[in-house]
Parts: C-alpha cells; sequence; structure tokens
C-alpha cells in the first residue's frame, strides 16, 4: 500500500454529475414553473447533454456516479435504466433538490424516504450513496442517512480525501467536495435566479482543474470533480473535459472509479 491508498494507487478520479435537471431552479424560486425559457435550460441537461455524456465516458471507458433527484428520476425512467446499463452509479439528491438545512426533522426524512423509494422504482436498487443539495446538511442529515443504510455521503469538505464521519450510532464514508471543482461556480448564468456572474471560458476552468488535478496527485489525495448536466454539457465545455480525461489518463496510478467503488475500500 502506497500512502492512504490500497495497491499502487496514487490518485483516484471521480468525474461525478449531479443530474438536477430544472429541479434547482423550481426549488429555489417556486414561480419558475412559470417561466419556459429557465426551465428548458434545465431540461437540456437530462434530454440533450446526457446522452452525449454517457457516450464521451463509454468511448474512455470512464465509470461514474450520477447523483438524482428524485423528480428527474419520476420523469426521466429510460435515462435512469440508461444510466446504470451502461455501468454507473446513481445516488440520491433529494427530490426537488431541498437543501437539507432548510428542512424540518420530518420533511427532511420525508425527502429521504420519498426519493430512495423512486431510485430503487427507476433503477432497480438502493442508492448506497447521498449528495446534498446546495451542499448544506443539517446536523441530522448523517444520522438519518445511516439509519436508511447510506454507505457514504459526498457533501463535505474537511479533506482532500475520504475520511470517516460520525452518524448516529454508526460511521459514514464521507467523499469531500469543494466548490473549486465545481462547475456551477464557473460557469452558472441564471439572472431569474440572482446568478449573474461572469462566465468563465473552458481553457480558465481546464486550467485551473488542471492545477488541481496536479496538486492533489502529488500529495497522493482524491481529486473529485461535480458537474452538472445541463452547464457542463455544452458542446465546449464537454470538449473541455473530454481534454482532462486525457490529460489525467496519462498519469500512472490514477483510476478513474465511482464514487461507491472508493467508500467501499475506506468502510
Amino acid at each position: 500500500m502506497a500512502g492512504i491508498w490500497p495497491g499502487d494507487i496514487q490518485c483516484a478520479a471521480l468525474l461525478t454529475f449531479d443530474v438536477d435537471g430544472p429541479s434547482g431552479s423550481i426549488n429555489r424560486n417556486p414561480e419558475a414553473v412559470n417561466m419556459p425559457s429557465l426551465l428548458s435550460m434545465g431540461e437540456y441537461g437530462p434530454k440533450v447533454a446526457m446522452p452525449r455524456i454517457l457516450d464521451l465516458l463509454d468511448a474512455y471507458n470512464v465509470k461514474s456516479s450520477f447523483f438524482v433527484p428524485g423528480f428527474i428520476a419520476e420523469n426521466h425512467p429510460q435515462l435512469m435504466k440508461d444510466i446504470v446499463r451502461r455501468g454507473h452509479e446513481v445516488g440520491h439528491h433529494g427530490y426537488m433538490h431541498e437543501p437539507p438545512a432548510t428542512l424540518t426533522a420530518e420533511e427532511e426524512w420525508d425527502v429521504l424516504r420519498k426519493g430512495v423509494s423512486i431510485l430503487e422504482e427507476t433503477t432497480g436498487g438502493r442508492p448506497l450513496g447521498y449528495r446534498s443539495p446546495s451542499w448544506e446538511l443539517s446536523q441530522r442529515s448523517l444520522g438519518y442517512l445511516a439509519d436508511l443504510g447510506f454507505r457514504y455521503d459526498s457533501s463535505l469538505m474537511g479533506d482532500d480525501a475520504p475520511y470517516l464521519v460520525n452518524a448516529g450510532e454508526g460511521r459514514l464514508v464521507e467523499l469531500p467536495i469543494h466548490w473549486l471543482l465545481d462547475d456551477a461556480p464557473h460557469f452558472s448564468y441564471a439572472p431569474s435566479l440572482g446568478r449573474a456572474g461572469p462566465m468563465k471560458s473552458p481553457d480558465e476552468v481546464y486550467s485551473s482543474w488542471k492545477a488541481e488535478f496536479d496538486g492533489l496527485y502529488r500529495y497522493g489525495r482524491s481529486f473529485h470533480l461535480t458537474m452538472h448536466p445541463y452547464i457542463i454539457g455544452r458542446p465546449g465545455r464537454l470538449l473541455m473535459l473530454e481534454r482532462l480525461i486525457n490529460y489525467i489518463a496519462a498519469f500512472p496510478n490514477a483510476p478513474f472509479m465511482r464514487a461507491i467503488d472508493v467508500a467501499e475500500m475506506w468502510s
């Protein structure tokens, strides 16, 4: 075992996707249901971008994890089957992209149970991983996840490699993330939701992500990228992602892995 990883792994590379569709917009602003332009931007993700993303991952034999709100799974059951058929993982991401910190205890529990039921129905398997919408857990969340049989969470930022967190009477594996390795802060633009910051070019983001991979590889940690199909799936950005996949693939002992496979190394 070299460093923190089993065998001769130097750095695990996780390319993960939050398939939000329009759920995040509806949750942030219920009036979004009356904004067809805003909704269409979200629907671009599951309808147009996801087939391209899945084909790109197939071309490089990369297996990934897709965190899906129950609302999206209900409305795109064939997409869910396709994700699983291609060997990817499906994780829990709320129902209508509800940040747990905004919910009461009863509401949070109901959203978790509802999402589990929908994902089981649409994928044929129970989700083992969870990522909180907007990365805002409540004080109850980890305990609830343990009670429901989840193996890992991916919502915290306390390290740059997996670690264990207390969860009620037990523990969960935490697969940490960071805003730097999220496409939304770099690319998201939605004036009707108050997001009007300047969009970066694919070259700027590639440079930032490449630099972070170089550092994480040097220190033997994990490169955990979070992307949203309606954002990263724009053609020019998808070509940037392909360029990044090629860059990482040239490094020895830096396998692309699903989140559940990494979690099982640490549980």
